[in-house]
């Protein structure tokens, strides 16, 4: 929802002692949220909840989906692709090992794979069956030289250029190869890797090798990267998924249609699929009630939950899974390389009266996280966060800043650093068109203000351009993840990982992620993971806010399409979406 300023606070305090439906509910027919619609059984059996047999769905028709996001690189095993939306857009049509399902569970892929099962734990050995009728939209084999061509641009040694989203576990392999016509993968790891289910998988989708071959030697890190880049820039015409592209309006929409030579059990009922980028968050009701979209999936906000609810026809259903809000800091800005300073901000900042003024008015099962590491809901939640951070204790942010040495701490004057140096205005940025976040930075800027602290609000429009090139002082953004803890963590923190934004650093959490992501033991690697985050904690890089909720609606005809609040998203089982016979 794109407004000014003025006008989101306003609309903020006018709806402040509104409570609207927690988790579940949904429109109906009659427009009645108690009702449910045909969401009603998702908080029981969210993996079962709309379903309709494929045979009772029309065959053919067409569905439009509504994205957030323009889709400008479409590599999202990039560190500059890597967005929920190019996600949602590429699993139609990319192939991959496991999926999310809605109730957070990781499971084989059954499209692509017979099994991947592992063989051995000295040396950890890992073997692929790869279904011998799985082909490309060209007739070419999905084939064990896909997944060599994905380690090596992905695990930062053989295309040192191509900077992806992840190496955690593709650093730690130390042989992938091909038997029976490339149909058997056998990966070696030189190390253990706990996550091994998380490689290859929906977060990391398949590229094909044929292809990128076409844009070097992919023997050659040159070679890599150019297939690499071209990956990002070039619209697709390849498919190994139940779609294919056949359509791309920039900023406009995605639309696609059956890939004739898709392999899995089930076929598409769709005969047109389309994707409509609608940046203005406000816009999708609308365009739901209109019936220009059948299936909207906002980051909820408050006056669209309400607009939703109205809607006749329409079912919505909340959940909280994998996402989790955060305020993150840029070290390298050298003001807030200095620790007293970060940990200031996290002191001010109240991220319960945050909560309060956004999500919580819509989802009252909304607390503030404190975990960099796990989620609620996930084996490993602790609360490590210390007391202060996230608490909007000014008196204390004050103190921590005057023993460091910093003066003219009060607001109307410029934090002064202990060298004489005053602390300049700092941007902080957000994804342009979302309410909760404009909120969120217009609350933030206010609680450091009696620190000297002045916060230029910066919104952007290319949320993945503007993190992976480190173009923010603070940031408020979500991680989207999946139950690979141990792999999020390094891609998350790692101080070599691309996906480290904000360019955070210490050896010791390094060690302590590996050792954990290395460990055969689970237990002992979420106590261990759980350490890092400590130390993590007590850095005052990144602040936990909430586990955000998601919303999906949709018209009551549609069928098969649910909630999944993971990386993987409702599109997880794109192949089933379908629309139930008229009358």
């Amino acid at each position: 929802m794109r407004r000014s300023r003025a006008a989101s606070l306003a609309a903020v305090a006018a709806v402040a002692t509104l409570v609207l439906a927690a988790c579940g509910g949904g429109g109906g027919e009659d427009g009645d949220a108690s009702e449910g619609g045909v969401y009603q059984d998702c908080k029981a059996s969210p993996t079962t909840c709309n379903a309709v047999p494929a045979a009772q769905l029309q065959q053919g028709g067409s569905l439009t989906f509504a994205i957030e996001k323009n889709l400008p690189n479409w590599n999202l095993n990039s560190s500059e692709g890597n967005v929920f939306e190019t996600g949602l857009a590429v699993k139609t049509f990319l192939p991959w090992t496991f999926t999310t399902t809605p109730d957070l569970k990781q499971v084989l892929n059954e499209n692509l794979l017979v099994s991947a099962e592992q063989t051995s734990t000295n040396p950890q050995t890992i073997v692929y069956k790869i279904k011998p009728e799985a082909v490309w939209s060209d007739g070419t084999p999905i084939t064990a030289d896909d997944f060599v061509f994905q380690w090596k641009t992905m695990n930062g040694k053989d295309c040192p250029e191509c900077a992806a989203a992840q190496n955690a576990g593709y650093n730690q392999i130390s042989s992938l190869t091909g038997s029976d016509g490339g149909k058997t993968v056998t990966l070696v790891f030189a190390t253990p890797y706990a996550d091994w289910k998380n490689l290859f998988a929906s977060g990391t989708p398949l590229y094909p090798a044929h292809i990128a071959a076409q844009q070097g030697d992919l023997n050659t890190p040159a070679g890599l990267a150019a297939a690499w880049k071209w990956f990002g820039a070039t619209v697709p015409t390849y498919s190994g998924g139940p779609f294919q592209v056949s359509n791309w309006q920039d900023n406009v929409a995605l639309t696609l249609t059956p890939n004739p030579k898709w392999y899995g059990a089930t076929k598409p009922p769709l005969q047109q699929l389309i994707m409509r980028v609608i940046t203005e968050a406000s816009q999708e009701p609308v365009a739901l009630q209109n019936d220009e979209v059948q299936v909207i999936y906002p980051q909820p906000q408050v006056d669209l939950v309400q607009q939703v609810q109205n809607i006749p026809g329409v079912s919505q259903f909340q959940g909280l899974g994998l996402t989790w809000e955060h305020l993150d800091l840029n070290l390298a800005n050298e003001y807030l390389a200095d620790e007293p300073l970060r940990d200031a901000i996290f002191a001010a900042t109240n991220v319960q009266s945050i909560i309060d003024s956004t999500v919580g008015q819509f989802n009252e099962d909304v607390t503030p996280l404190k975990s960099h590491m796990f989620v609620p809901g996930i084996d490993g939640y602790e609360d490590y966060l210390p007391p202060e951070q996230g608490s909007g204790n000014v008196e204390a942010a004050r103190k921590i800043l005057s023993d460091a040495g910093y003066t003219n701490v009060a607001e109307g004057q410029q934090l002064t650093r202990p060298d004489g140096r005053a602390v300049p205005p700092l941007r902080i940025r957000y994804t342009v068109g979302n309410a909760i976040r404009q909120t969120t930075v217009e609350l933030i800027q206010a609680q450091v203000r009696p620190l000297g602290i002045t916060l230029d609000i910066v919104p952007t429009d290319d949320l993945g351009g503007t993190t992976s090139s480190g173009d923010y002082d603070l940031i408020v953004f979500a991680w989207v993840q999946t139950p690979a803890s141990f792999s999020n963590a390094e891609q998350t923190w790692n101080s070599t990982s691309s996906s480290n934004y904000g360019k955070y650093n210490n050896p010791e959490v390094d060690r302590l992620m590996h050792e954990a992501a290395t460990s055969t033991d689970l237990a002992a690697a979420r106590d261990t993971l759980n350490e890092a985050g400590r130390i993590l904690a007590e850095d005052s890089y990144v602040l936990p806010l909430y586990q955000k909720p998601t919303i999906i609606a949709a018209q009551d005809d549609v069928a098969n399409v649910r909630n999944n609040s993971s990386l993987d998203g409702p599109t997880y089982n794109v192949e089933e979406w379908g629309l139930r016979p008229a009358g």
